[in-house]
């Protein structure tokens, strides 16, 4: 509707009944409340006044545009109220993406967080694409690496996870513990077939072993968590998962220098919302308990 205005205007005239009234609570000039009023009845073909000294009495036409234009304002307040009630609560929807990585800590940080906000939904989306948080696709976003320079994304640091290097028990009885950097040419490795060199550990990896000593490529991280779990070789595992699993060792000394950055993404829209903020607080506090883990 390309006249709403001056429909706005009509219900304004029609309520208070007089021109200075409706252009007072419009915010505009007297004349311009005059001019929607003419605009308004010429293209509808009707009276909506009858105007005398005492102001503007409405025709019948006129009460009707009120009484829709009535109901109309209220179902609108009751609308902003809505939006409003969801924007104020801790309850709906909630899309987290994060790197395959860190589904394992996100599934217990989202079910703790649901014990004492049950009337969250929470969706979690694992996925290596970057998804577009100003389109919607989701409203936290965990991501590694450079943090991007997207004005319209607040970006705050989560957690530095520290990686491990690891095998298998069963690896370690075939082939022997790894004795240092200069035992690595004597060792099998599990890796990813394209390292990015933004990883630390992956930059680590592609510097000191060799290719020949690499005997399992995998598409992504998980995959080489999966082999190097299995036995197939010794590889990096975020040190929470390597010292949880009963068969994994860890075969050199933890350099805080292989540590993965993650940070924390979202849109500016939504980042004070109560939802979003009420979850982002909760999973800076959560976590400082992954580096011990």
């Amino acid at each position: 509707m390309d006249n709403w205005d001056e429909y706005r205007t009509a219900y304004q005239v029609a309520r208070l009944r007089t021109v200075s009234a409706a252009a007072e609570v419009l915010g505009v000039h007297h004349a311009t409340v005059i001019r929607h009023i003419d605009s308004l009845e010429g293209k509808l073909g009707a009276k909506l006044f009858q105007r005398h000294a005492r102001g503007y009495t409405p025709t019948e036409a006129g009460e009707d545009l009120l009484t829709v234009a009535s109901a109309t304002e209220d179902q609108l307040t009751q609308l902003a109220g809505r939006i409003h009630g969801r924007g104020a609560s801790v309850s709906g929807e909630l899309i987290i993406t994060c790197l395959p990585q860190m589904s394992p800590l996100m599934a217990r940080a989202l079910t703790k967080y649901q014990i004492d906000h049950p009337e969250i939904r929470a969706e979690l989306i694992v996925d290596t694409r970057p998804l577009r948080l100003e389109y919607g696709e989701a409203h936290v976003a965990l991501r590694a690496g450079a943090p991007g320079d997207d004005l319209d994304n607040i970006v705050q640091e989560l957690v530095k996870l520290p990686m491990g290097l690891f095998a298998h028990k069963d690896y370690i009885f075939r082939h022997g513990p790894l004795g240092g950097i200069d035992d690595i040419p004597n060792h099998r490795f599990c890796r990813v077939s394209n390292l990015n060199p933004r990883a630390p550990f992956m930059k680590w990896i592609g510097e000191h072993v060799p290719e020949e000593n690499v005997v399992y490529k995998c598409s992504d991280t998980n995959t080489v968590q999966d082999a190097v779990i299995a036995g197939a070789g010794i590889g990096f595992l975020p040190s929470y998962m390597g010292h949880e699993h009963p068969d994994m060792r860890e075969v050199m000394e933890p350099d805080p220098s292989w540590w993965s950055t993650f940070w924390c993404v979202t849109h500016v829209d939504l980042h004070r919302t109560a939802k979003v903020h009420s979850f982002v607080t909760f999973l800076k506090e959560e976590a400082k308990g992954w580096v011990d883990l």
